[in-house]
């Protein structure tokens, strides 16, 4: 049996990608109508929010996210700032479209451990242009407090036709 950590993971097709919004593919991320990335399942977070300009992750970081020195490691903190962040610009782009990270600047302002709680992923895009966006996200707990905050800039494509 399948671990349920793994249930519902997977890449989505390219054919299908061509067909959506990005709004509407994140959506469909959400509402389960397609695989969650896998990358979610390794370090426990989910998307939980799209909106046009707008994407929220969230998750409860644990022991397995501990770096040698005992907190979590900052790689948790930045994947977490760049999903929200670029989910955020894909929810600007038309039917075809695609984007990748081509820079992303965080600061961590908060040590996270393993009782810090839900945290949440906020991105909103500052700036969608026809090759070029920019986001910014915020990394909060349940109670509003920052624990990083970053900055992204994502250039943006036509899916490959084959």
């Amino acid at each position: 049996m399948a671990d349920e950590k793994n249930r519902n993971v997977g890449v989505t097709p390219v054919n299908i990608l061509r067909e959506l919004t990005g709004l509407e593919f994140l959506q469909k991320l959400i509402s389960g109508d397609l695989p969650r990335a896998p990358i979610s399942a390794t370090l426990g977070f989910n998307l939980v929010e799209a909106e046009k300009g707008f994407a929220v992750f969230s998750g409860s970081p644990s022991f397995e996210h501990y770096n040698p020195l005992g907190g979590v490691h900052g790689g948790y903190t930045a994947t977490l700032l760049d999903s929200c962040m670029a989910c955020a610009v894909h929810t600007t782009l038309n039917a075809g479209f695609a984007y990748t990270t081509v820079e992303i600047k965080i600061n961590y302002v908060r040590a996270i451990n393993d009782k810090s709680g839900l945290l949440r992923a906020e991105g909103k895009v500052v700036h969608a242009g026809r090759q070029i966006a920019t986001a910014e996200g915020r990394l909060v707990d349940a109670n509003g407090r920052l624990y990083a905050h970053g900055t992204t800039t994502c250039m943006i494509f036509k899916l490959p036709e084959n």
